[in-house]
């Protein structure tokens, strides 16, 4: 038998040995590597292709290319089709980063608000979600050990150990556990009840130290000195304090203090914009306590009705840096004797029982005169501000629930434990 001569395109593409594969009643579904290879293949015979071919062979080769092209654009055509059908596996890289395709940004976005915009909690209400993970825990862990039986000792040393978890300290677990004993002993006593005499203990340690920061108007400028251990969120109290100060009319004027880290003098400034206070500063690694001299006297050439200064992050442990704190007030007072007017010390609440230890150690080396709270969103043992209250009586002036510039309010003791036991008001 004469073997059947090759045509051109099976000389350029080989294969012309190999059988014609069986008529197959599914089209086959070509993969996007696949489409992608021959597309390659074709580009590198083009660029490859002799310019000089006898005519009927340039023909040839014009009509084998234009087939092919028809294949590949039917190939990539069939690939669409296969990966859009359900349950199929698509190989096809998304365009973009995750982030950019229409369906992350789709799943990231908020349901609309039936009936407008979502309705702008109270401060109760954000207290109360700030404060969950501390309810829920303590609710949870309540519920599971009264359950409307006979309040026996087992029961108030489980309760003792809850609360000790939750951080609410040694002798206010024993003050609520003799309450509750007192009250309720061999008797049914619910979850509730406990939550009631709990909330009742809370409020009787917190009023007296629930006090409003009062600003001396007679003082001008009035200065408040923040100080803090590293990470405890005095830059942002500062912003946020601005922010109040602000709303309510006065001139306020801020001083970068934190001179070790130069991402704390532009957050500042930051807050400075957003809020219209002027911000003093100057470049990182400069003398703090010179610095704090200069604020205060601009501060008074200028009229500011309230000057707030911001200090670098110090551990209560380490005596040199307590030493600087030291200094930076000696200097204030050289400009204004009875300058700081408050010192403010920012507690973070994620670190629990070590915040007793900075109470007892900024309270003696800096004369703090009052205490911030924050990040009580961030933990489920917001108790320790209870056992603080109770060691040291000292005044709390402002908690905050999160990062938003209308997070930090006033303290309230009755909010507070109504929030943290997870009753309603």
């Amino acid at each position: 038998m004469t073997e059947k001569k090759k045509g051109l395109f099976q000389r350029l593409f080989g294969g012309g040995d190999a059988p014609e594969p069986a008529a197959s009643t599914t089209p086959r579904e070509h993969s996007v590597a696949e489409n992608l290879q021959a597309d390659i293949v074709l580009d590198e015979v083009v660029e490859a292709a002799p310019l000089v071919l006898p005519p009927d062979e340039e023909i040839a080769l014009a009509e084998a290319l234009h087939e092919a092209g028809e294949t590949i654009e039917q190939n990539v055509s069939d690939a669409v089709d296969i990966g859009s059908r359900p349950g199929a596996v698509s190989h096809e890289p998304p365009a973009g980063p995750p982030e950019a395709t229409p369906g992350f940004v789709a799943a990231r976005q908020e349901p609309p608000a039936a009936g407008g915009p979502p309705k702008k909690l109270n401060w109760f209400q954000r207290l109360a979600s700030g404060l969950k993970r501390s309810s829920d825990q303590l609710g949870n862990s309540l519920a599971a050990v009264f359950t409307k039986k006979k309040l026996d000792q087992q029961m108030l040393d489980e309760l003792e150990d809850i609360l000790l978890q939750s951080d609410f300290g040694v002798d206010m677990a024993t003050s609520v556990t003799a309450t509750l004993k007192r009250e309720r002993f061999d008797r049914d006593v619910s979850d509730a009840e406990v939550r009631d005499v709990l909330s009742r203990e809370i409020v009787k340690v917190l009023a007296p130290v629930a006090a409003p920061l009062v600003l001396d108007r007679t003082k001008s400028p009035f200065v408040i000195l923040m100080v803090g251990v590293n990470g405890s969120g005095k830059t942002t109290t500062i912003g946020k304090l601005a922010s109040l100060y602000r709303q309510r009319g006065l001139k306020v004027m801020l001083a970068a203090g934190d001179t070790f880290r130069a991402a704390a003098i532009e957050q500042l400034q930051v807050w400075g914009q957003r809020t219209g206070a002027p911000v003093i500063v100057k470049p990182a690694g400069s003398d703090a306590s010179g610095l704090a001299f200069e604020a205060v006297e601009r501060a008074k050439a200028e009229g500011a009705d309230l000057l707030i200064i911001d200090t670098a992050g110090r551990l209560q442990n380490r005596d040199e840096l307590m030493s600087e704190l030291e200094k930076i007030i000696r200097v204030i007072k050289k400009v204004v004797p009875e300058a700081p007017h408050a010192t403010l010390l920012t507690l973070d609440a994620t670190t629990g029982q070590n915040a007793l230890n900075q109470v007892e150690i900024f309270g003696k080396r800096a004369g703090v005169t009052g205490l911030v709270m924050t990040k009580l969103d961030g933990t489920a043992r917001g108790g320790i501000l209870v056992a603080i209250a109770r060691k040291f009586g000292m005044p709390v002036h402002f908690i905050g629930v999160g990062e938003g510039v209308d997070n930090l309010e006033a303290f309230d003791a009755e909010d507070f434990a109504a929030a943290i036991v997870g009753q309603a008001k």
